[in-house]
């Protein structure tokens, strides 16, 4: 056989050995080298089995001023079935049993959970919407079970135990649309503006994986715990607030309007105990929410009549104001307008300029704007806080405008009309009248405490600005009571039955798109600012709507007094005569005085006196020494002993309630708010620590 032979061209086998040569020199260059074009290949081959996980950290919760929860974090699951056999035994083995479990606890069809279970090539299955947001208890009740490949993928939802209660105050929080496991993130009211403090600062967690995804057994796990997020306490109080939601809630089922809002502050602190609105929403669900603006903060309007009261006061601080002065009331000429009396400028004759502020004469108030001039009441309003923000812990906050300049915008100011203002800042000028002159800051947030307990921020009085002199503001107080008591009889609806309350209305024309004001049958701001009680302000409440669909402002009124009927009642400071000054009476120190003498007095100052126990010297009070509380007020006198038994508590306040229980150290559950119409044991009983009280309340 004839041998053949290949010759191979000597510059192919040169080709094949330079290639060769050139890989092996580029596999050494690799395997001695860290970086190859720019690329770290040991930090490319740690993140190719680099797991890292978020551990959120925990949204803090928001509380009212007793401590109740009114935004939290509740934990949900989603549930997770392994069917990879190569998690050993940590897979679902008995498809049947899992799918019979998941149809039992879930309600999952037994048929659809077994086709996903029988899913082939799948790592994991998930159950669809009856597999997400599981509860805790559910959650025990699938483990109960003991099936393996079942697991829980843990997130945070933010829920809102009082559904409308404040929402606009308390905004609302949630994940961002689609992630399941994100972050909750405020979107509206104080959720929003301290959205930092509550959500905290996430941890995470890394660790190297195989390439099925499991951790390796020696791979290091670099864990960052997270810190969970602040908690916040408010100023809102629970009772007060459910008053003020019942307010707006029977305003809105019966009329029609474009919005309304009613707000109560604490007179003597600026505290906002509670503030209501309409329109309003459940930021649970998020039903509701058209507008995402607060109009304690984010509304301006012209606030008519109710600005007459720092225009009045601002004359008499200048000491340009004579009350019993004479006018002609019913209608003025102001350069080229002819500014008018609210009764169609009829006006009533020749009044003085006390008559003329009880009956809300805008001729009174041009002639007193335009004494002061431009500079001094522009002046008296800033100073008032008008124009600027008050700065309370609430986003978007507006500012308003005072700019008038011309003779009939002078005019205009003077009664409320061609200037702008924000509810807010109306609550701050008027705690002007309960503190001597000077404007306080209203606040919202009682104190911000971090995840170790520590207060970082506490809300507290602050003193904004000395505008007038006390004598100024006691004179403005009674005229503010000739309103309600003595004044038209339109005013004199605003007169609850429990108290005495000072007030000012407000009827303010809503401006025009296209220049000049609105003129018809709804185009108003109707508002009142009231304080009370008059002889010892506790409160200022403030109301104002906008198109409100009713002749006049009555049922407003009507509603209003009875919010102020259910605060006295809850302070405890009920039947007060409101057409007379009932007596106030300054509280001693009793502490170590004998008690029938000193039970003889007060009962002689008209005041209702308990002694609790049977001692004969005293060793606590309520309330206590300097106190100054009303004629036919509760006073409490603990003895020296301590066979302390049940008083018959029909009648009793919710405030009184809470004041005997923690003298005494009582349990008690309470239901309803009002007043008490049964206890669930009779007076006399003895009190000792295994009692727990059960009472009712009703209005």
């Amino acid at each position: 056989m004839r041998k053949v032979t290949v010759r191979i061209p000597k510059l192919f086998i040169f080709i094949v050995a330079f290639l060769f040569i050139a890989i092996i020199l580029k596999l050494t260059y690799v395997s001695l080298s860290s970086e190859v074009d720019g690329i770290n290949l040991h930090n490319l081959a740690s993140n190719r089995n680099t797991k890292t996980e978020t551990i959120y950290a925990k949204r803090g919760t928001i509380y009212d001023n007793e401590g109740d929860a009114l935004a939290s974090v509740v934990n949900s699951y989603k549930i997770i079935a392994y069917l990879d056999p190569k998690r050993e035994k940590d897979y679902v083995v008995d498809k049947e049993a899992t799918a019979k479990m998941l149809n039992e606890t879930l309600g999952i069809d037994y048929n659809e959970a077994l086709e996903r279970l029988n899913k082939k090539d799948k790592y994991q299955v998930e159950f669809g919407t009856k597999g997400n947001n599981i509860t805790e208890l559910v959650k025990s009740k699938i483990e109960a079970y003991n099936l393996p490949g079942i697991d829980f993928i843990q997130s945070q939802k933010r829920t809102y135990s009082k559904g409308q209660f404040a929402s606009y105050i308390i905004g609302y929080a949630k994940k961002p649309t689609g992630e399941e496991d994100g972050k909750i993130i405020g979107e509206l009211g104080l959720e929003a503006y301290y959205d930092k403090e509550l959500s905290g600062t996430d941890g995470y967690t890394t660790y190297q994986t195989d390439a099925y995804g499991y951790t390796l057994p020696s791979a290091e796990v670099i864990t960052e715990e997270a810190v969970n997020g602040d908690d916040i306490y408010l100023t809102l109080d629970s009772d007060i607030q459910m008053f003020a939601e019942t307010l707006t809630s029977n305003l809105a089922k019966n009329y029609t309007m474009d919005w309304l809002i009613f707000t109560v502050m604490d007179a003597k602190t600026g505290a906002i105990v509670a503030s209501s609105t309409v329109p309003n929403f459940d930021p649970n669900d998020r039903e509701g929410l058209t507008i995402y603006m607060n109009p304690l903060v984010s509304y301006t309007y012209e606030p008519g009549s109710t600005m007459k009261t720092f225009s009045f006061a601002s004359a008499i601080e200048e000491g340009i104001y004579n009350g019993s002065e004479l006018y002609h009331s019913g209608q003025i000429k102001v350069a080229d307008a002819v500014i008018k009396d609210h009764n169609k400028g009829q006006g009533w004759g020749d009044i003085s300029f006390d008559t003329g502020y009880t009956y809300s004469s805008n001729v009174a108030a041009t002639i007193i704007a335009r004494r002061l001039g431009v500079d001094k009441l522009t002046d008296y309003y800033k100073k008032l806080g008008f124009s600027k923000k008050t700065g309370i812990e609430l986003a978007s906050e507006a500012e308003g405008v005072i700019n008038f300049h011309y003779e009939t915008e002078l005019a205009n100011a003077g009664f409320g009309q061609g200037i702008s203002v924000t509810p807010i800042q109306m609550l701050e000028a008027l705690s002007a009248l309960t503190n001597d002159g000077t404007t306080l800051k209203p606040y919202i947030v009682d104190k911000i405490v971090d995840a170790s307990g520590k207060t970082v921020y506490k809300g507290e009085r602050t003193e904004v600005e000395k505008v007038y002199s006390k004598e100024t503001m006691d004179y403005m107080k009674d005229l503010m009571y000739k309103v309600v008591y003595e004044g038209m009889s339109s005013s004199k609806v605003w007169q609850p039955t429990k108290t005495t309350m000072l007030g000012k209305t407000g009827t303010a024309q809503i401006a025009s798109k296209n220049g000049g004001y609105s003129d018809g049958y709804y185009d108003y701001v109707r508002s009142f600012a009231g304080i009370f009680p008059k002889e010892d302000p506790k409160y200022i409440v403030y109301v104002a709507a906008q198109r409100f669909g009713a002749s006049s402002a009555r049922p407003i009124a009507e509603e209003l007094t009875k919010v102020v009927d259910d605060i006295v009642s809850y302070l405890g400071i009920e039947n007060v005569d409101p057409n007379k000054d009932s007596k106030v009476i300054t509280l001693k120190n009793y502490i170590s005085e004998e008690v029938t003498p000193t039970k003889d007095a007060l009962t002689n100052e008209n005041l209702k006196v308990y002694t609790l126990g049977t001692g004969k010297y005293i060793i606590n009070q309520y309330p206590l020494k300097n106190e100054k509380v009303l004629e036919g007020s509760k006073v409490f006198l603990v003895t020296n002993a301590h066979d302390y038994v049940l008083e018959d508590l029909t009648g009793w306040s919710l405030n009184e309630i809470k004041t005997y229980a923690n003298i005494l150290g009582l349990k008690i559950n309470i239901n309803g708010y009002g007043y008490v119409t049964s206890q669930s044991m009779p007076a006399g009983t003895p009190i000792n620590d295994d009692l727990v009280l059960e009472i009712n309340l009703s209005k």
